[in-house]
């Protein structure tokens, strides 16, 4: 692993407080193999993974610091194994409810910032035919596109009681050497970085026509986002819930809708969230607003850190079919991608920083609860092994991802696709509501509707608490 940190990637570290771990992390939940002991297996299992003491970059590695500053990556002498893998009995793991509860726990407290960044936790209760693994890592040994790549080498493609190496341990391939550049590519290198300068200025000169309403059809003007009682300055304590859609059932309806799998379920993300917040008396007068992370990476491309993009996305508003709403997540989604299309990389990369950076201080200052956020939702999905996985001989049910708070607040839902399945992890600050057991209720809810909206367009979601003051422009009008 690289020895440097990206700005990104420091921003993790400088920011981070006990009320805003930034850690990202997912809840794996195994079966036992066949006549295995429900006892005995955990334990055992527990003890073997636990003895593998010697790790390989970055989990070997702390952060170097300077006078609190982060400067790199430096390895430890000896691990911690009593802290970095764990173990607990649970009353009953297939309490889907509790053992959500038991995570967001878990996932509420800080790292040792003294020690490599990442923890195994397993969860049994002697009594179930399956078990859960709860690991975490800091958010700046890289994005999730890298920490899914590593957590697939720690799985195997079949079932097998040999020997078997955790994630920590796994051997991976060290970044080639770079060759000296040449003065041709260096200076190639300093036109790509005035066009990229270039491109960050025409991005920030179209905010500021949209922000003046002469460009209105372009990226959402930043910290224009809807306060909620899910917003403002992130506090201790977490609330999380997981769910399941079928991911087949997602991308049929993508196709049938001339959309992507993305928009089908930002759609129905968007509808639960606002059923959630109508619940504890939220009402709205425009859109609420999506963070979308963009993966920079070329295909192929395989380095660590963070390489994203995060901007904001408008959501729908002021329609009550399911299907109009998703046709206005499709234009709105395709605004900003089209915007991310006729950039530089670079210069997409900078915007995000930069607006990012401003919404990184707000929250190092505590005012995150006087400006408005960025965003009202973080909607992400990483791709998953599409294949069936096993832990040694235990078979892999589900993934879901949970992921960090971001500044301002709001909703995380972060999805993986894995074997036809979309597990949905969803986590927010449990300041102003103790579960989100039922928004992950309401997403299932409004995916089932938006699929049958589309053969009976009769089809209407309930009052969400939207308030309309002018009539907007619908796609379909009536006669």
């Amino acid at each position: 692993m690289s020895k440097t940190l990206s700005f990104l990637d420091k921003s993790f570290w400088i920011t981070e407080s006990d009320e805003n771990p930034k850690h990202v992390a997912c809840l794996q939940l195994l079966a036992l193999p066949k006549n295995a002991d429900k006892k005995t297996y955990v334990p055992t299992l527990f003890n073997e993974i636990k003895s593998y003491t010697r790790a390989t970059s970055p989990f070997s590695c702390a952060v170097k610091t300077f006078l609190g500053y982060p400067i790199g990556f430096k390895p430890v002498k000896k691990l911690h194994m009593d802290y970095h893998v764990q173990i607990h009995r649970v009353a009953n793991v297939q309490n889907r409810e509790a053992l959500d509860a038991f995570v967001a726990r878990l996932h509420a407290s800080r790292l040792d910032p003294d020690k490599p960044l990442w923890q195994y936790h397993f969860i049994f209760d002697e009594i179930s035919d399956t078990f859960a693994i709860y690991a975490r890592v800091h958010h700046m040994y890289g994005d999730g596109t890298t920490l899914v790549r590593w957590f697939q080498a720690g799985y195997v493609s079949h079932s097998t009681d040999g020997k078997f190496t955790p994630i920590w341990a796994t051997k991976r391939l060290k970044n080639k050497k770079r060759d000296p550049i040449s003065l041709v590519k260096r200076l190639v290198g300093v036109g790509y970085a005035l066009k990229t300068v270039f491109d960050l200025l025409v991005i920030f000169v179209r905010i500021f026509m949209k922000l003046l309403r002469v460009n209105p059809h372009y990226m959402p003007v930043p910290f224009t986002g809807t306060k909620t009682m899910l917003t403002g300055q992130v506090k201790a304590g977490r609330a999380v819930a997981t769910v399941d859609l079928d991911f087949k059932r997602v991308k049929a309806l993508a196709r049938r809708t001339r959309s992507t799998a993305n928009e089908v379920l930002l759609c129905a993300f968007d509808i639960g969230v606002h059923k959630l917040l109508k619940e504890h008396g939220q009402v709205f007068k425009k859109a609420l607003y999506t963070n979308m992370p963009i993966n920079l990476r070329k295909p192929g491309e395989k380095t660590t850190g963070n390489k994203i993009a995060i901007v904001p996305v408008k959501l729908a508003h002021g329609e009550n079919d399911p299907y109009l709403r998703l046709r206005q997540i499709v234009v709105n989604h395709r605004i900003v991608k089209h915007a991310a299309q006729h950039a530089r990389p670079a210069a997409f990369s900078g915007y995000t920083i930069v607006i990012q950076s401003m919404a990184l201080v707000f929250e190092w200052l505590r005012l995150s609860n006087v400006v408005k956020p960025i965003a009202n939702i973080l909607i992400s999905n990483v791709p998953g092994p599409k294949e069936t996985r096993y832990l040694k001989d235990a078979k892999l049910l589900a993934c879901y991802p949970i992921s960090t708070m971001t500044p301002g607040g709001g909703v995380n839902i972060t999805f993986m696709t894995y074997a036809d399945t979309a597990n949905v992890g969803l986590v927010c600050c449990n300041k102003n509501v103790e579960s989100l057991q039922p928004l992950a209720l309401y997403v299932k809810e409004a995916f089932d509707m938006l699929e049958a909206s589309v053969d009976d367009p009769r089809l209407n979601i309930d009052d969400i608490g939207e308030h309309i003051d002018k009539v907007p422009l619908s796609i379909v009008t009536d006669h």
